[in-house]
């Protein structure tokens, strides 16, 4: 076969068009899209509204203070009363009145978990090519194995199932409670140190042609009040248990600073989004904890059982230093995370949260016209606009870890209206001066619960004993 010969002029002009066209063909193309954003989301427990330095805290928290500085504070923030409840509504942006989880939080020995027909964060940002992992406290069930974290949507799982477990045995009520994929691991060591170090070990081995979800939640600054000496030394002017609380934060904060440098040790700094929140007030505030100068504590509607520290911080796309006002509650994360990493929003139970990225990088209204803080049989409570109403609001320390016989309540039939921008501190009940105003709130809230499902309660069972490993069945039982 003999090739046609082409004049040299014709050729010249073939080899321009050759470098020319591929160019011409990538210009048609749609611009690449930037990488998805990785996700390192860190939950605090039983943290006080005013034991960060950001709120002027007598506790040193550095890392956690850099972090906030570099992005948005949300300084509205609510989450709900306890533990599980806030978890679940995380997970699903859905108010966990929806999941029968508004009341106490998931027991040891609890026969029930977040329900299995929920899409959650992690299974949702699976869809969009993400990695996802646990390293943490996961409180939202673990009876059967299908409520366990890899079944949920995490690619890997490290930590616990349960609350209030020991930090250095990982035992509570006798069981062992920690664990590696879902199978028992016997890593020794202080928990916090164990979390983070696990959390850093991810990060480090990421490969980053994927997004990252990191959710860290950690079991501190919960009681059982343990941590070691070297932390409590700086603090030796403050009476027990306080002294050791700070002594607990510190070390949590120490470990959100590792993680904070192995991001940016693998060059993940300027794609990551962090967020921070604590999953409810501080319990005990004045002796453990502090709320700063708001009412209430863990288990109470008041804002300092509900409203606590936050933040956001995503380089390059939220100015260091600013401050979000309006407010926003932790159902929000779930449609604002989706949106912002293309996932889709249409699924079969629909969110309670709203998109907040206007309200949070523009400085934009709250997204919503009332936030539901909690509904449950016996009590609740509503914010529309500046106005808050509070029906039989319990006035004590709940905690989750008590029975219903020491729950303090409200006066049957109390109710109390609260003008929050102009009264934060929540000292002058202003029911009796603007019935309409209560009447009006009131419907709002009686919508919400009327769509509450009835809450899932969890009595010790008579013949109940404690298993060797939490979450692990006799079959199951693997150690790694």
């Amino acid at each position: 076969m003999h090739l046609k010969r082409i004049p040299f002029r014709r050729l010249g002009t073939i080899f321009v068009l050759a470098l020319v066209i591929p160019a011409w063909a990538g210009a048609a193309d749609e611009p690449a899209k930037p990488a998805k954003p990785n996700v390192v989301l860190i939950l605090a427990d039983d943290l006080g509204w005013g034991d960060v330095g950001w709120h002027d805290s007598e506790i040193k928290t550095p890392h956690l203070d850099k972090l906030a500085a570099s992005g948005t504070r949300l300084e509205q923030f609510y989450v709900q009363p306890v533990c599980s409840p806030t978890r679940a509504a995380l997970m699903t942006g859905r108010y966990p009145m929806r999941h029968g989880l508004q009341v106490g939080v998931v027991r040891p020995w609890a026969q029930y978990g977040l329900p299995l027909n929920e899409r959650t964060l992690p299974q949702a940002l699976k869809e969009v090519g993400y990695e996802t992992a646990i390293t943490g406290k996961w409180h939202l069930g673990h009876f059967q194995p299908e409520y366990l974290p890899t079944h949920r949507g995490f690619d890997h799982q490290y930590g616990h199932y349960n609350g209030a477990l020991d930090y250095f045995t990982h035992i509570r009520d006798g069981g062992f409670d920690w664990h590696r994929d879902d199978r028992v691991n016997r890593d020794e060591g202080y928990s916090t140190h164990l979390i983070g170090r696990e959390a850093t070990r991810i990060v480090d081995h990421h490969d980053t042609s994927k997004p990252l979800f990191l959710y860290v939640p950690f079991n501190a600054v919960h009681a059982p009040h343990q941590v070691p000496e070297k932390y409590k030394t700086p603090y030796a002017k403050l009476k027990e248990p306080r002294r050791t609380y700070a002594g607990m934060l510190a070390a949590m904060d120490e470990a959100v600073g590792q993680i904070a440098e192995a991001i940016d040790r693998k060059g993940m700094r300027s794609n990551t989004i962090f967020i921070f929140s604590s999953d409810n007030g501080g319990p005990a505030p004045g002796q453990v904890t502090s709320n700063g100068p708001l009412r209430g504590q863990k288990g109470t509607l008041y804002e300092g059982g509900v409203r606590v520290p936050a933040f956001i911080s995503w380089q390059g796309h939220l100015r260091p230093g600013t401050v979000a006002n309006a407010p926003l509650h932790i159902v929000d994360l779930f449609p604002t995370l989706l949106t912002l990493v293309g996932a889709p929003l249409d699924q079969p139970l629909p969110t309670d949260g709203r998109d907040a990225w206007a309200a949070i990088a523009h400085n934009g209204p709250s997204p919503h016209d009332a936030i539901l803080l909690n509904s449950t049989p016996d009590s609740g409570a509503i914010r529309v606009g500046d106005w808050k109403l509070l029906l039989n609001a319990p006035r004590g320390d709940q905690g989750g870890e008590v029975t219903a016989a020491k729950k303090a309540r409200a006066p049957r039939d109390s109710v109390e209206l609260f003008h929050i921008t102009q009264d934060l501190f929540e000292k002058k009940n202003l029911a009796s001066a603007y019935p309409e105003k209560v009447k009006e709130l009131k419907a709002r809230y009686e919508k919400f619960a009327a769509e509450a499902v009835a809450p899932k309660i969890a009595p010790m069972a008579k013949d109940f004993h404690v298993p060797k490993v939490w979450g692990e069945s006799d079959e199951r039982r693997t150690e790694k």
